[in-house]
């Protein structure tokens, strides 16, 4: 028995673009531009970027015809000996403007002060070995932004081992890497045994390193207890509790400055970072290194009581995750979003070493792609 199908109709050309009936029996529009920049034919295969280059059309691209045959839409330019097809199912996927699916973009999981036991965990010589363990890692960094790894190896090459994983090593002002231990002449608060509070790191950087990686070589001082505590579950709950005091934050860029003999870094920055989508990306918060304020007075005003308000509230039993690091560990977070400090210790009581480095967040993100999707060329 035949079967009758419907005729497609056809393209309705503009001058501008075309628009076409797709499986919502709706027409959409597409811009000439968009068509030929994009048709298949201009990318290469190998180096999976594109190599037609637009700005060498002597016109504007516009459809000499354009019909449907099947499931290809089929586009005859007017200034090119060239025919653009389109499979049907691919245009489908761009008839309403969004974004691009993004695996990497996962919705945050806000944790608080008894998180602790909940802390993912995954060995390093597994991650190391196993792709599919390595995924798992770095979707618990997305999602939760903190995460330790045993069974370090006690070296500097296994901190560099571990920070390749997800991307290359980011260097800072500190240099490649930084060593946590009492220094004689110290240039940071890190580097003495007195407390050290709630921050996020070199928020004097115009581009704050996203990733950071604190490798315990040995802890057996009295004290020197880690503190960290998630700012996205401390921000999303002032967004509620002070939405005047939120919304001052979020959008007042203020100064921040690292100074000493031989760097004079600074920068401005929002106390708390929204993504895309307006929702709490992370903090940069450092009572120590906020530089003296060049920010309107009248608009301190408001700003300097929600700052104090928003810092008191990170120091709450409710959001402290307070535990001792042990020898074999890294704890591996997003410098974004974890604000972490330290309890003091005796200098005296025994040894303390962390050795430290930091990745970025996009190539985190980008290497977490690279592992779970296949992508638009494989």
């Amino acid at each position: 028995m035949n079967v009758m199908t419907s005729p497609v109709a056809a393209p309705v050309l503009k001058d501008t673009g075309l628009e076409i009936l797709l499986s919502d029996g709706e027409p959409h529009y597409f811009n000439y531009y968009w068509l030929r920049d994009n048709c298949p034919s201009s990318f290469n295969s190998a180096t999976r970027e594109r190599s037609f280059d637009i700005f060498h059309l002597d016109t504007a691209p516009k459809a000499k015809t354009a019909e449907v045959t099947g499931d290809v839409l089929a586009i005859t330019w007017e200034s090119e000996d060239h025919v653009t097809r389109f499979p049907l199912a691919w245009l489908e996927a761009y008839k309403t403007p969004q974004r691009r699916p993004d695996p990497a973009d996962l919705a945050r999981e806000a944790w608080y002060g008894d998180h602790y036991p909940d802390v993912p965990r995954f060995s390093q010589p597994e991650v190391l070995a196993d792709p599919a363990l390595r995924a798992r890692w770095i979707e618990a960094l997305l999602v939760e932004g903190f995460v330790i790894l045993t069974d370090m190896p006690n070296s500097d090459e296994g901190l560099t081992e571990t920070a390749e994983m997800i991307g290359r090593v980011r260097p800072t002002f500190f240099g490649d890497y930084f060593d946590v231990r009492t220094h004689i002449n110290p240039t940071n608060t890190a580097y003495t045994a007195s407390a050290l509070e709630l921050h996020t790191d070199t928020p004097a950087e115009e581009h704050a390193p996203g990733v950071q990686f604190l490798h315990c070589r040995a802890n057996t001082v009295e004290g020197g207890y880690s503190l960290y505590a998630d700012g996205v579950a401390v921000a999303n709950d002032f967004r509620a509790r002070d939405p005047e005091g939120f919304k001052v934050l979020a959008e007042t860029k203020v100064p921040f400055f690292c100074e000493h003999d031989t760097y004079d870094m600074r920068s401005r920055q929002t106390i708390i970072e929204l993504d895309q989508h307006g929702e709490v990306s992370g903090l940069t918060i450092s009572q120590h290194m906020l530089d003296i304020s060049d920010v309107d007075q009248e608009l301190l005003d408001s700003w300097y009581p929600a700052f104090c308000r928003f810092g008191k509230m990170l120091q709450e039993e409710k959001y402290m995750m307070t535990f001792l690091m042990k020898a074999g560990e890294c704890m591996v977070f997003d410098n974004h979003r974890i604000v972490h400090g330290r309890a003091a210790y005796t200098a005296e009581s025994g040894d303390r070493y962390l050795r430290g480095t930091y990745t970025d967040r996009a190539e985190m993100r980008s290497t977490y792609r690279a592992l779970v999707s296949e992508g638009r060329f494989k």
